[in-house]
Parts: C-alpha cells; sequence; structure tokens
C-alpha cells in the first residue's frame, strides 16, 4: 500500500504516464511511444511489496496494448478502459479527440449545497433582548 507520503510523486509519474499517452495519440511519433513505454516501466518498478507482484508488468503491457491500438486507430477494450479511468475531464476529452472517439462520458459535477438564508430563523431579535 502506498503512504500519503510517496502517494503524491506516485500520482504525478501516473499523470505523466497519461500525459505521455495523449501526446503518442496526437503524434504517433516512435519517439513518443518509447518514451511511454519508458514511464510505463518506472512506474512498474515503483510498486512495492506483494502490490508489486500483482502489478509487475501492468502498465508495460497496459502501455503497448494502446500504442497498438492507436497506432491501428482502433477502439478497442484497452482504449475505452483506459479512457474511463481519466478523472480530468480535459484530458478525458483531448484523449477521446485524439483517439477518434466522439462520445466522452462526461464527469458528474460536484453540486454545491443550497444556501439557507434562514439561518438566524429561530433565534430571538436583537431588539428583544436589549
Amino acid at each position: 500500500m502506498i503512504s500519503n507520503a510517496s502517494a503524491e510523486p506516485h500520482n504525478r509519474l501516473l499523470r505523466t504516464w497519461q500525459l505521455a499517452i495523449l501526446r503518442y495519440a496526437v503524434t504517433l511519433d516512435d519517439a513518443d511511444q518509447q518514451n511511454v513505454l519508458t514511464l510505463a516501466a518506472e512506474i512498474d518498478r515503483s510498486g512495492e511489496g506483494s502490490h508489486r507482484e500483482a502489478t509487475l508488468h501492468f502498465f508495460r503491457r497496459t502501455s503497448a496494448a494502446l500504442c497498438a491500438a492507436l497506432l491501428a486507430q482502433r477502439k478497442d477494450a484497452t482504449v475505452e478502459r483506459f479512457l474511463k479511468e481519466i478523472d480530468d475531464l480535459r484530458l478525458k476529452r483531448a484523449f477521446a479527440a485524439a483517439a477518434g472517439i466522439t462520445e466522452v462520458e462526461e464527469i458528474p459535477a460536484r453540486r454545491r449545497p443550497k444556501r439557507d438564508y434562514n439561518l438566524f430563523r429561530g433565534l430571538p431579535s436583537r431588539k428583544a433582548n436589549a
């Protein structure tokens, strides 16, 4: 399990990986593909303990499958799954556009609580205390 102290660099590395995949989806350049695979290997190496055993090659396999699907311009399950895992709406839309996906599942907006204009209802007025 990743502690809070080490979660931030790990999250930053995952975000960098997602952005690298977006860049590859736009350019389809070999250098960008190599960058994706290098980042995936680094993420796979950063696993800890038994979690490391379960995900030993997850990012490398996923990256290779994503790059192959993007290069062949296929919209397969790997691309759809990757798209669903993206939390940032702008990144999700950009990747969908680069991959040729027209329908993007929107991330639900957080509702703001309604203001209670009767905040002081039930309290005695200041005039009554004077």
